[in-house]
């Protein structure tokens, strides 16, 4: 099997650590990393072994698969550009700035029969991939993604930012058309809205209450699964999944025991397994976890919800 040729487009924060990701690849050769500081390319390019480039047009057509990580606003081209030359994409969050150019990096995945693949990290984490529910499905969903404020990431809303994941996860878990979204938000440290809360109510019946923020003096990314018989808790923040289920015995006469269940995860390479995904996905010519779909359908609610919050 031949080694899949790839390349990052942009290796600050975050793209340097994909740039490393496939580097350790045996099945796969980075064969450039791109930045449009000479420098930040150079240093990464020095350090996996790959080309240094400032421009991502020298690499259309010399390249199977590529991670965009460039600001939000430059997702759209970048991306659009490496999928008419052939390549398949790993963009990271949020797939674009408008639906409408998600709507066109789907059409032309499709058209070419290639893997377009959105980064939401979150997906890979251990605690979140032991959850099982096949007997059961949410109906009411709690989730707070809470951080301190950084400088980077600040071209978008903490909607974009952070509150994206949890959409994309429940969206996923509930797995049904929404019917009515609610929002309230404030701007804090940013001329951009930096606390949010939305209710996400489902055509099923089920209903999420989300809430994000990126000014907070904690770190908690943490979501509550309410079934009629069981309550789950992620802890993403330290990979720990907790089931709370009715038990066979009596807390009190005629009130049902809570019999609860801790699973503790290590601290793996969440990364590597979204870019070991992302290979095999090419490899095996199957629908990644994230697709474009889905990235698409996770845009959607933010953009209602940003549409609310600005309102």
């Amino acid at each position: 099997m031949s080694a899949l040729k790839c390349a990052v487009v942009g290796v600050g924060y975050l793209g340097k650590f994909h740039a490393e990701k496939y580097a350790a690849l045996p099945d796969c050769e980075l064969v450039a990393v791109v930045d449009t500081d000479p420098a930040t390319a150079q240093t990464v390019a020095e350090k996996t072994a790959c080309q240094a480039l400032t421009d991502y047009r020298e690499l259309l057509g010399r390249v199977d698969a590529v991670s965009i990580v460039v600001p939000t606003s430059l997702h759209h081209q970048v991306a659009k550009d490496f999928l008419i030359a052939g390549a398949h994409v790993l963009v990271e969050k949020p797939i674009t700035v408008t639906v409408a150019e998600a709507d066109e990096l789907v059409r032309i995945a499709e058209e070419k029969c290639l893997t377009l693949m959105v980064g939401h990290l979150e997906r890979f984490n251990a605690a979140l991939l032991a959850l099982d529910l096949t007997e059961d499905k949410p109906i009411f969903i709690e989730s707070h993604r809470l951080a301190p404020f950084k400088p980077r990431a600040n071209d978008v809303s903490v909607v974009l930012d952070l509150m994206i994941h949890d959409i994309d996860i429940i969206l996923d878990l509930v797995d049904c058309e929404v019917d009515r979204i609610d929002a309230k938000g404030v701007p804090v440290l940013t001329g951009d809205i930096d606390i949010a809360n939305a209710r996400i109510s489902f055509k099923n019946g089920s209903v999420a209450n989300v809430t994000a923020s990126r000014v907070s003096q904690k770190v908690e990314r943490k979501m509550r699964l309410f079934m009629p018989k069981a309550y789950i808790s992620v802890d993403f923040q330290n990979r720990v999944l907790t089931r709370h289920r009715k038990g066979e015995g009596e807390m009190f006469p005629g009130i049902p025991e809570i019999v609860s269940e801790e699973s503790v995860f290590e601290n793996g390479d969440a990364l590597m397994e979204e870019i070991k995904h992302f290979v095999a996905c090419i490899r095996n010519r199957r629908e990644p976890l994230i697709s474009g779909h889905a990235g698409r359908r996770a845009l959607a609610t933010a953009t209602e919800i940003t549409r609310l919050l600005n309102a």
